[in-house]
């Protein structure tokens, strides 16, 4: 006895969500005004499904392939069914898995070309130079249709709800300026620089020398050019190169945006020690780093969707736990805010610039890298929305040998 595929989506979802279901068999669910449709449109689906249950990647590979998609408004879709997680039982799991095939839908499909494939020691120096390459050096011209002219991929801040992007990555960059005090003369080591954004700001608008480090060469060349073509050699610089081969030391400020996630859990006591000693007495550190809500989460879902095509090896942590290394290590932490919100609305734009410039990024990494993205885009800001992730700022201090923090009495950079 078989069963309709449109049978087995309203056991899973229940009847009154406002996404719509077609199936390669014929079959339909849902309201005929729906906010989107899922259309499984090959029976391969089914196996990615049935061989990929950890971490959502099997619903992951069929979405990626087009055996499985969505028509309509796929963010409003994700939404409705964010909370709609299967309620049957396992037996009831069981008939359903018989009904649609049985055995034969744990035969393994082809593996998507756009996964992941690392070997070596997790964050060995040599992993995490093939694991940040896998992120960013896809395309510097894919990254731009993505970010726009700022080529920051870092949450923003937004002064209002109707900045535009480039206005949000303009006031992250200046709040990172404002909170590390920087003025004309400074010298300021951004780790994880990624095409500079930081480095030509600091430069540009506060005469502060800068030097960026990164391990995506593609980055660095980018990074390297903007700084030539914006005349700003005498200032800023950018390295390919790993952040713990820097051997300059008594810098004034350090800035790490959007690194921390890369360290992984075990490295992030010697990371922040690191960092410690390269700055002078009264030099402070700002660290802006995606966050689990909690401390006991775990770092991430290993096999799972996030870490085969995005972000190979990325390890989170809580908000608690990372201020204590900074603590342990020497730091006086001095400043935290939450930018969860913020994070949300740049996932928002960026997407959308994906979807209207959908042709050229095919064009330039293919379909498969495509979809891939935007599934990742839209997911991470539903996640940002409903509190799955978070994403903190810490300003902190080394103090000098008089314990010295040389802060201002009460904050002083503004919103």
């Amino acid at each position: 006895m078989t069963i309709r595929l449109s049978d087995v989506y309203e056991q899973l979802v229940g009847p009154d969500v406002p996404v719509a279901f077609q199936g390669y068999d014929g079959s339909h669910a849902g309201p005929s005004d729906a906010v989107a449709t899922i259309v499984i449109r090959e029976p391969i689906a089914l196996n990615y499904l049935a061989t990929g249950l950890k971490g959502g990647i099997g619903l992951a590979r069929a979405y990626v392939t087009g055996a499985i998609d969505v028509t309509g408004d796929l963010y409003s879709g994700l939404r409705a069914l964010w909370t709609r997680v299967p309620s049957v039982s396992k037996a009831q799991a069981i008939a359903i898995f018989s009904k649609l095939g049985g055995l034969k839908l744990l035969k393994r499909p082809p593996l998507p070309p756009g996964e992941a494939r690392l070997s070596g020691r997790t964050h060995s120096r040599q992993r995490d130079a093939a694991a940040i390459a896998h992120h960013y050096d896809v395309s510097n011209a894919f990254y731009e249709l993505i970010l726009g002219p700022s080529m920051a991929y870092t949450c923003a801040v937004y002064p209002t709800e109707v900045a535009t992007l480039e206005q949000a990555q303009f006031e992250k960059h200046d709040l990172v300026a404002r909170k590390l005090g920087l003025k004309s003369g400074m010298r300021l080591l951004d780790v994880g620089c990624g095409w500079g954004g930081m480095v030509m700001h600091a430069a540009r608008e506060y005469g502060v020398k800068a030097l960026g480090v990164t391990l995506s060469k593609q980055q660095a060349t980018w990074a390297q050019e903007k700084i030539k073509s914006e005349g700003l050699e005498d200032l800023a610089e950018v390295r390919f190169m790993d952040y713990r081969d820097a051997a300059e030391t008594d810098f004034d400020a350090i800035s790490s945006i959007g690194l921390t996630e890369h360290i992984g859990r075990a490295q992030q006591a010697s990371y922040f020690r690191s960092l410690y000693d390269k700055l002078k007495p009264g030099g402070r550190l700002l660290n802006h780093t995606i966050t689990h809500p909690h401390g006991n989460f775990p770092p991430n879902e290993r096999g799972g969707f996030i870490t085969r095509y995005i972000f190979p090896d990325g390890e989170l942590s809580g908000p608690g736990v990372l201020m204590s290394h900074i603590h342990d290590v020497g730091f006086e932490v001095r400043h935290s805010e939450n930018l969860r919100e913020h994070y949300a609305m740049t996932l928002r734009a960026w997407w959308a610039n994906l979807k209207a410039n959908w042709e050229a990024a095919v064009a330039e990494v293919g379909e498969q890298t495509a979809r891939a993205w935007l599934l990742y885009l839209v997911g991470s800001q539903l996640g940002f929305e409903t509190n799955g992730i978070e994403l903190h700022q810490f300003l902190a201090v080394r103090l000098d040998d008089d314990a010295d923090a040389h802060m201002p009495l009460r904050p002083n950079w503004g919103s």
